[in-house]
Parts: structure tokens; sequence; C-alpha cells
């Protein structure tokens, strides 16, 4: 762990030494013992720049409101104990609030509980708990309406070519956390796909579908799950993905079969790298996500807190402050809104 202050002012806190940490002390009272606002950030990983972003926003945010931020990270997607980790060691080190991207929704829960009960306030980022109410609140992108726009543009982009689909959906892991729910299932619905419950994946028998498997998130998963399901049918025309990495590994794995040009695939994040993809054909539509707004409201969020107790309100009709979605295609389809990869590489992020 390093520890850092813009201010020079000294932060002093427990770290396991099992995490991989960053500190940065922003603004003018990063100090516990001297009475600062410190705000933890716990991210599924360190690597992705989603998280790479969110770490970014909530420091620039710090440095606003004169709060200091103490990151942690996931060795991996789906590391949950590190998670319990890192919120035991801010409730030791004087946290006000902790915000977090869950890596295991349900698993995480009593350790935000016993967060709130210490008197913190914990927000959940991009990823929601279950239930949501077991955080404060959360700020995120409307995951199912991610998924929906990314389903509406495939449907009528295959109803437009006169094209049967054969489906594959790369998801997260097997936790089915929120985020990897929401966006599949929102998917499929976008796609006309009867999902039968809408909070569990897999459970659907549209004939069009060719199967499931999971990704991790990364790029060596993609191409793994890509592989799997091309065994199972070489003829998949339209891929789903949780997000933009997944989507790079699946799409060279789709290049190694000789199958890149006549397979879709659509996905969320809309990270610059992803919005690249949009622009060269590898990706033929993504939802753009905001991380960078989600932990700078974040911080704000925890400092307004911190000084008089007022806690966020959530988006009117949602149970989460939604901090936008935006579908990103060069290949407009009809009836579905969306913006081109300009755009998108104008308000991408990583």
């Amino acid at each position: 762990m390093t520890g850092r202050s813009r201010t020079g002012v000294r932060l002093t806190a427990l770290v396991s030494a099992s995490l991989l940490a960053l500190v940065t002390g922003c603004g003018d009272g990063g100090d516990t013992a001297g009475g600062g606002t410190l705000v933890g950030l716990v991210t599924k990983t360190d690597t992705n720049p989603f998280f790479v972003k969110m770490k970014e926003g909530a420091q620039q945010a710090a440095g606003n409101s004169g709060a200091t931020v103490q990151s942690f990270a996931g060795k991996q997607d789906g590391d949950n104990q590190s998670q319990v980790d890192a919120i035991e060691n801010l409730i030791g080190a004087g946290a006000k609030g902790i915000l977090i991207t869950p890596n295991d929704s349900k698993a995480i829960v009593p350790s935000v509980d016993k967060a709130r009960q210490a008197g913190l306030l914990v927000i959940a980022l991009d990823t929601q708990l279950e239930p949501a109410d077991a955080a404060d609140a959360t700020f995120a992108t409307d995951n199912y309406q991610a998924g929906l726009l990314i389903g509406q543009w495939a449907k009528a982009k295959f109803e437009a070519e006169g094209k049967q689909a054969k489906i594959a959906l790369l998801d997260l892991n097997p936790n089915q956390v929120s985020v990897d729910v929401q966006r599949d299932q929102g998917f499929l619905e976008g796609f006309g796909v009867d999902v039968k419950d809408k909070n569990r994946i897999g459970d659907e028998s549209d004939p069009r579908i060719v199967g499931h498997d999971v990704t991790d998130g990364a790029p060596e998963g993609g191409r793994t799950a890509m592989e799997n399901l091309l065994q199972k049918d070489p003829g998949i025309n339209l891929v789903y993905t949780i997000n933009e990495p997944a989507a790079a590994g699946a799409y060279e794995a789709l290049k190694a079969a000789g199958k890149e040009k006549d397979v879709v695939i659509v996905s969320v994040d809309g990270g610059c790298p992803g919005v690249e993809n949009v622009k060269s054909g590898i990706i033929g539509a993504t939802s753009q996500q905001y991380p960078l707004k989600m932990a700078q409201l974040g911080v704000e969020a925890i400092a307004k807190f911190a000084q008089d107790g007022t806690k966020p309100q959530n988006t009117a009709g949602k149970d989460f402050v939604d901090t936008g979605v935006t579908l990103i295609s060069d290949q407009p389809a009809s009836g579905v809104e969306s913006k081109d990869s300009a755009w998108g590489l104008q308000n991408c992020w990583g």
C-alpha cells in the first residue's frame, strides 16, 4: 500500500496486506485523526478500465469536497472475501462512507449491514445489492435498460435483414449478480424472448438461444466462452456479452474460427476501446455508461452525509440513482435511438 496526499496531509489507515490498495488524499481535511471525511472505494478489480475511471472520478470529487479516498479492489471479478476485508478495514479506519461495486451482490450484504450499523453511509455503484435496500443508495446505469437497448437494436437489425438469430450469451460468472442478470434479461426481452423468471439467467426455452457461458468480464473468459458455444453450434450469428472486454475475447474466437464476418456482437460499457471496436465494426452496438459520474456523485453524497446527515434520493420511479445510458452504433436501427461512434468517443472512458 502507498499513501499520498495532494495537500500533504497524512492519511493513516489499516489496510489488509492481502488487498491491492491505492490511497489518495485530496482536499482540506483527509487525516482521520483530524476529523476529515474518509471515503472508501471498493471496486470489483483494479484492472478493468471501468473501475480505473471510477477511481479517477472519486479522486476528482474528493478534491472538490475536502474528502480523502481510500481505494480497495478484489483480486478478480467474483472475489467477495477481499471486499469483506476492505469493509472491515474501512470501519476500523473511521470512514464516513463506502462506495462499493459488489463482486457478489448477496454475499456482501452482511458486511454492508455491519458498516451501516457502525454509522457509515454505504452506496453501491453500478451493481445493486440484493436486496437493493441493503445499501443506503445505489448510483448506477439502468442495467436492464442498457441490455434492452442492445436487444432492441439487434432485433431491428435482424428483422430488417430477414435473418433468423442463433444467440450466444456471454455472461459474467455463476453468481448471477444483479448487473449480470439485468443486462442479460434486458437484452433478451429487447430481442423479443420470453425470459420466464426475470431474476434468473438461463431458464429460457426459446429455440433461438444456443446457450449461456461465463467470462469473468475478461477477454480470456470471452474467448473461452465463445469457443465453448461455437462447439455447441457453429451457426451462432448473434452474441451478447456482459461487457466490452468479454466482447473483444469473443471476437478473437470468432476470428480464429473464420466466422467474424458472419456474427453480430453487442455489448455494454462504452469505454474508449469498446467504442473504437464499434467504429471498426467488431462490435455492432454497445450501451455506454458513465462510471466517472457514478463515483463523483457517490463521494459528494458521502461528504454531504458527513456534513449534515442527508442521504441521497433515488431517481423518480426507480430504486437507484440513474446515471444514464446511451446506445452507441454506426448502424442505426429503425425505432431505436442511438449515437454514432464519433459521439461515443467524445464521451467514452478508459
